[in-house]
């Protein structure tokens, strides 16, 4: 017995919302055979077992085998294939493929998760958050503090790694971008 597409996950759940169904269908996929099984094992009424067995049949949560209901447990894994979420097309962080794989790692919903020890890797993050500075602007402190508190929690050390790697340059309390790519 296998699930139909008109299945949802949602449809699936509801079935299971309520606790006479819900029970009725534990005690099946616990080995519960014959209505007098269900019965002992729910602790529901006859007749309440026999109205949950045939909403569960008719959503395809139990079937019959040799008479007796039967748990279809593959229903919720066809469910949720047929109804699984197509996955988004996710934007390259950087055309070149290698410097992508590098940002994908180590920058996570737009934030810095770690700084790369390995210095390669290291520019290619920094290079990247570089970007957030126009070339030509200058940008007092508490504004370069504030972008980079948007990337990093330590703000303090990785403008510091900005201007170390001659990405940022500082006089007079403003800095401005000094290197990496330009996109135009």
């Amino acid at each position: 017995m296998t699930s139909s597409p008109a299945h949802s996950p949602a449809a699936l759940c509801g079935l299971l919302a309520e606790e006479d169904r819900l029970r009725v269908y534990a005690a099946v996929v616990l080995g519960a055979q014959g209505l007098t099984a269900i019965e002992a094992a729910t602790g529901l009424p006859a007749r309440a077992v026999a109205a949950a067995v045939g909403r569960l049949q008719q959503g395809g949560l139990l079937g019959v085998v040799d008479g007796a209901p039967h748990a279809d447990v593959e229903v919720f894994k066809d469910s949720v294939r047929a109804h699984a979420a197509t996955p988004a097309t996710v934007e390259p962080m950087d055309p070149d493929r290698q410097r992508d794989q590098i940002l994908r790692t180590f920058v996570v919903d737009g934030r810095l998760t770690q700084m790369p020890a390995a210095h390669g890797k290291r520019m290619v993050v920094l290079e990247h958050i570089a970007s957030s500075f126009e070339p030509g602007i200058r940008y007092p402190e508490r504004e370069v503090n504030a972008v980079l508190r948007a990337w990093f929690d330590d703000y303090a050390a990785l403008r510091r790694y900005l201007v170390d790697s001659d990405l940022l340059s500082r006089a007079d309390g403003t800095y401005w971008r000094s290197g990496g790519p330009v996109v135009l």
